[in-house]
C-alpha cells in the first residue's frame, strides 16, 4: 500500500528547513512521496503572505525540481479562500483511494491540531507526523501522532521574510534555485 505525505503550509518562501522536514518525514515514515501543498489563505495566520500564490508555487517547483519523490499541488490555491486541511485531505483521499495518508506538520503546530476545523474527521482520514523544529518544542498534543526527529538548522519563513524586507541576504537559507527565482523576478532587494 502506498504511503503519501501531505505537507501543507504557506511556504512564504519555501526554504531548506522545509525540504529537510519533508526528507526526514519521508525517510523515517517510509513514504513513497511527499506533496507540498501551499495554502491560499491560512486560517491560523493573520499576516498576509509576502509572495503571491503563483510565486510560492513556482518557488516550490524550483526547489524540488531535481527531487522525484517530491511534488507540488496547487489544490488549495485553485480552491481559493481559507485553506482547511480537512478539505485538502478529503481531496487527496479521493485522488489516492486506499493509500495511507500522512499529514506532516512542524513540531510547533502539533499542539494546535485540536483547534483545527473538523479535526475528528481529519483524524479518520490521515495520520499525523510531527517533525521537530529546532527552537520550537513540540509541547503536549491532545491527539496521537508519529514523532520524527530532524537534525538540522533553525530557520523559519518568518525570519526569512524579515531578512527580505530589511534588504538582507537569504543566501544559504533557501535553495539556490529559489534565490535565483526571487532575484530574476525582482521579488527582493538582494
Amino acid at each position: 500500500m502506498k504511503k503519501i505525505g501531505l505537507f501543507g503550509g504557506t511556504f512564504d518562501p519555501v526554504h531548506l528547513g522545509h525540504l529537510l522536514m519533508a526528507r526526514s518525514a519521508m525517510e523515517e515514515m517510509g513514504l513513497d512521496k511527499v506533496i507540498f501543498i501551499p495554502s491560499c489563505v491560512p486560517p491560523h495566520k493573520k499576516v498576509p503572505t509576502l509572495f503571491t500564490a503563483q510565486d510560492r508555487i513556482n518557488m516550490i517547483r524550483q526547489a524540488i525540481k531535481n527531487i522525484p519523490e517530491f511534488e507540488v499541488s496547487d489544490f488549495e490555491i485553485k480552491k481559493g479562500g481559507k485553506s482547511y486541511s480537512v478539505d485538502t485531505v478529503k481531496h487527496f483521499r479521493e485522488v489516492f483511494g486506499e493509500a495511507r495518508l500522512f499529514f506532516i506538520v512542524g513540531g510547533d503546530a502539533i499542539k494546535q491540531l485540536d483547534t483545527w476545523k473538523d479535526i475528528d474527521t481529519l483524524k479518520k482520514l490521515c495520520s499525523f507526523v510531527s517533525v521537530n523544529r529546532p527552537g520550537y518544542p513540540r509541547g503536549d498534543a491532545k491527539l496521537k501522532y508519529h514523532a520524527v526527529t530532524m537534525n538540522g538548522i533553525e530557520m523559519s519563513s518568518t525570519e526569512i521574510r524579515k531578512r527580505i524586507i530589511n534588504g538582507k541576504s537569504i543566501q544559504f537559507l533557501v535553495p539556490d534555485s529559489v534565490l535565483s527565482y526571487i532575484n530574476q523576478h525582482h521579488l527582493c532587494k538582494n
